[in-house]
């Protein structure tokens, strides 16, 4: 753990692209193997505005890096956070709680509150309104919401007092594990039911992009599932039964333009009309 603390601590942003790229590049491949949804849809022509939000995400957060050096320095320096107070522990797990702290504070809770409060939800509306959900929706996220999430990350790191390292690590492990958790991939069952009570599998966050409530307000988790089964938000559905995108906002061209997309956090909010389980 120390010698993958000391490589994230100066990791490259070419690197981090890297990892970007290549997550999305090895889903894509077992996508075509092994879907779970059949979609008879263009996959470039989809990917095209899920990758220019994926742009947008790094764009954002590559020159606000410096906030989170500085500030993880001065948690660090200060001994401020929960990390920082706690008994000296092991570097296994030192890592591994703050990793898991940040999954909360950075990942679940700035879902959970976009979900509850209408302005939040119109911006994370870019991300729920894709209507073939596959490894490229995992970066569909409207610039506004890249700054939400950074706010949340800042908030994390002061709360838990995280180094700078284990930040950039979970920021390519948050990355790799969406990439998976969304790619319209089929596992068997049993598998894809085990993996689910670690970590948020892809049959798990399936549910969260099905277009009627309750069911989109649930499975929040964004790398490990113990959030939603801990806070009461986690829910099963069978996948033959999900159909993705949003009840009252239907129109798919119009969720498929980029325009459009940027566009959609400043229309007027519409109040879903379907709230019972199927």
């Amino acid at each position: 753990m120390e010698a993958i603390l000391n490589y994230f601590e100066t990791i490259p942003p070419l690197h981090r692209g890297i990892i970007i790229v290549g997550g999305l590049t090895f889903f894509w491949i077992i996508e075509g193997i092994v879907p779970l949804f059949g979609f008879k849809y263009k996959k470039w022509k989809h990917a095209i505005p899920n990758i220019f939000f994926t742009l947008t995400t790094i764009l954002v957060n590559l020159p606000l890096a410096f906030i989170f050096l500085k500030s993880s320095d001065w948690v660090v320096a200060n001994n401020f956070g929960i990390l920082n107070w706690l008994p000296e522990m092991s570097v296994w797990l030192y890592g591994i709680l703050g990793i898991f702290l940040i999954d909360c504070i950075g990942a679940y809770l700035p879902h959970l509150i976009e979900h509850k409060v209408k302005p939040l939800w119109m911006v994370h509306l870019v991300h729920h309104s894709d209507h073939h959900v596959d490894t490229t929706t995992a970066n569909r996220h409207h610039p506004l919401e890249s700054l939400i999430r950074y706010v949340f990350t800042l908030l994390g790191i002061f709360v838990i007092g995280t180094p700078i390292a284990l930040v950039f690590l979970y920021q390519s492990l948050s990355v790799v594990a969406t990439q998976f958790n969304h790619a319209n991939i089929k596992l068997p069952k049993k598998v894809d039911d085990l993996l689910s009570y670690i970590i948020v599998s892809p049959d798990m966050h399936k549910v969260h992009h099905h277009y009627k409530l309750p069911y989109t307000d649930s499975n929040y988790g964004n790398i490990f599932s113990v959030w939603d089964r801990l806070f009461g938000t986690y829910m099963k559905l069978d996948t033959d039964k999900i159909i993705y995108g949003v009840d009252v906002f239907p129109d798919e061209k119009e969720n498929s333009n980029i325009k459009d997309l940027l566009k959609q956090p400043f229309q007027k909010y519409r109040k879903p009309t379907a709230s019972i389980k199927e």
